[in-house]
C-alpha cells in the first residue's frame, strides 16, 4: 500500500480558487462518501482536510500512478471545474513526502500563520469524519495519529508558536487604521465558530460600543454572545441592520455569500459616507468580492490578513529549524513502519506455506504410527522430511550458480548461522526461545 496526498493551499491557489474546491460543514461528509463510492478500488483509504487555507485529499492506495488523475477528475467533476483549470494549482505528494507534509501541517509549519494551533483541531475533525464514513483504514489512522503526536512534540519542545500573530489580531490592527478609537465603534460578527470566537475575543478587548452576533442557529449565537455581554440577531435581519455597524467580521460554513453587493450598497447609502471595515474569513467567501470596490468600504479577505501576519516570521526561524529536525526523525520512523507493513502479506504467506508442510508431514507420521512403525524411525523420518523440504529451495538456488550465488550464500549464512544454534540435547525452552 502506498500513501498519496493531493491538494492545494494558500501558496498554490488564490482564495477565488480555494473557495470553489472547499468542502464546508456537512458537504465534507457527503463528498467523502461519494469519493469512497466511486473510487473504492483505487482508494481504499481516504480522508479530506478542508479549511480556509487548504483542501487536501489524503489516501492509501495500491496503484499510486492511477490515483492522481482519478482524484483530479473526481475533484473537478464534483466541484464543477475543468481539470485544466484546477491542475496548475494542485500538488501531488507520494509516500515520504506525504508523511512529511502531514506532519508539517499538523505542527503548523505549513500554515499561513506559522505555528497556528487551529489546524490541529481541523485535522482531528477531518479524521473523525473519515472514521464516521468508514474511509479511514490502518495506514491513514497511523499517519494521522503520528501527525498529532509530532504536533504535540513540536509545540512542547520548540517556540514555533511564540509571538505568532493570529488572523484575529491582524484584523484588529487593520481596523485601527480606519478608526482612531475602536471604543466608538459598533461591531457585527457573522457566525459562531472557532474563528469568530477568536475574533470576538480580540475585538472585545478594545471595548467597543456594541458587539452583536448573527448566526444561523440562534442558540449557538446566544451562547457565544453571553460570554462577551453581546446581543444577537438573526441572519434574516442583516439587510435591515447592516448600516448600524462600523466593523463586520464574517466566517460561516455557507456555500453561498451571505452579504451581497446590493445589501452593502444600501447600507453605505444609509451610513452617509461613514466608513465600514469588513473582514471575510470564510472559504467559500461570505461577502461578495465586488463589495470591496465600493467607496468607504474596506474589505479584507483571509489572504489579505495572511500577508499581514507574515511579519515577524524571521524571529522564529530557529524554532522552525528545530521543528523540521524533529519532523525528519519522525518521518523516518513512520517510513520504517510503512515498509514493515509492505512485507506483512509475504510473511503471512510464508507462515501459511510452512504450516501446510508441517501439517502434511505430521499427517504422514501419524499414519506411520497408526500402522505400527517404530516411533524412533517415525521421528527420524519426520525430521528428515521437514529438513529436506526446508533446504530444497536454498540448495536449488546454490546449484544454479550464476552471479546471484554469493548473495544467496550470504542470506543463508544469516538464516542458518554456524554458531548460535542451541545444541540438539538442550532443553526445549532453550531451543525455542520466546
Amino acid at each position: 500500500m502506498y500513501l498519496l496526498t493531493l491538494g492545494l493551499n494558500h501558496t498554490t491557489a488564490p482564495v477565488s480558487v480555494r473557495e470553489r474546491v472547499s468542502f464546508p460543514g456537512e458537504v465534507l461528509r457527503t463528498a467523502l462518501s461519494d469519493m469512497r463510492e466511486r473510487l473504492q478500488a483505487l482508494v481504499p483509504e481516504s480522508a479530506i482536510l478542508s479549511t480556509c487555507n487548504r483542501t487536501e485529499i489524503y489516501c492509501a492506495t495500491p496503484t499510486p500512478d492511477q490515483v492522481r488523475p482519478a482524484l483530479t477528475d473526481w475533484l473537478s467533476q464534483r466541484q464543477g471545474l475543468a481539470s485544466s483549470q484546477l491542475g496548475s494549482h494542485l500538488y501531488s505528494l507520494p509516500d515520504g513526502e506525504a508523511v512529511r507534509h502531514a506532519f508539517r501541517v499538523a505542527a503548523g509549519l505549513d500554515s499561513m500563520i506559522l505555528g497556528e494551533p487551529q489546524i490541529l483541531g481541523q485535522m482531528k475533525e477531518a479524521v473523525r469524519v473519515a472514521q464516521d464514513t468508514g474511509s479511514l483504514g490502518t495506514h491513514l489512522h497511523q499517519l494521522f495519529q503520528r501527525s498529532f503526536a509530532v504536533a504535540k512534540e513540536v509545540r512542547s519542545t520548540t517556540e514555533i508558536g511564540a509571538h505568532s500573530v493570529s488572523m484575529a489580531a491582524a484584523a484588529v490592527r487593520l481596523a485601527r487604521r480606519i478608526f482612531e478609537d475602536l471604543r466608538e465603534t459598533r461591531m457585527l460578527f457573522v457566525g459562531a465558530g472557532e474563528m469568530i470566537e477568536l475574533c470576538v475575543t480580540h475585538f472585545a478587548a478594545q471595548h467597543p460600543k456594541q458587539i452583536v452576533i448573527a448566526n444561523r442557529t440562534m442558540e449557538r449565537g446566544e451562547k457565544l454572545a453571553q460570554r462577551f455581554g453581546a446581543s444577537t440577531l438573526r441572519l434574516s435581519e442583516l439587510p435591515d441592520t447592516l448600516d448600524r455597524f462600523d466593523v463586520v467580521v464574517s466566517c460561516t460554513a455557507s456555500t453561498l455569500p451571505i452579504i451581497g453587493l446590493g445589501m452593502v450598497e444600501r447600507a453605505t447609502r444609509a451610513r452617509k459616507r461613514r466608513p465600514v471595515f469588513m473582514v471575510d474569513l470564510a472559504v467559500p467567501r461570505d461577502i461578495e468580492p465586488e463589495v470591496g470596490r465600493l467607496d468607504d468600504v474596506f474589505l479584507h479577505t483571509v489572504d489579505d490578513l495572511g500577508r499581514l501576519v507574515q511579519s515577524g516570521v524571521e524571529n522564529r526561524q530557529a524554532a522552525v529549524a528545530q521543528a523540521e529536525a524533529i519532523i525528519e526523525t519522525r518521518v523516518d520512523a513512520f517510513m520504517q513502519w510503512l515498509s514493515s507493513r509492505q512485507v506483512v502479506p509475504m510473511i503471512r504467506q510464508l507462515h501459511q506455506r510452512g504450516a501446510a508442510i508441517r501439517a502434511a508431514e505430521l499427517e504422514r507420521a501419524q499414519r506411520m504410527l497408526a500402522r505400527g512403525d517404530d516411533p524412533a524411525a517415525v521421528l527420524e523420518s519426520l525430521a528428515s522430511a521437514l529438513t529436506g523440504k526446508f533446504l530444497h529451495g536454498p540448495t536449488t538456488l546454490l546449484q544454479r550458480g550464476g552471479e546471484g550465488r554469493d548473495q544467496v550464500a550470504r542470506i543463508l549464512d544469516h538464516l542458518l548461522p554456524e554458531r548460535g544454534l542451541p545444541p540438539t540435547d538442550a532443553p526445549a525452552s532453550d531451543r525455542n526461545p520466546k
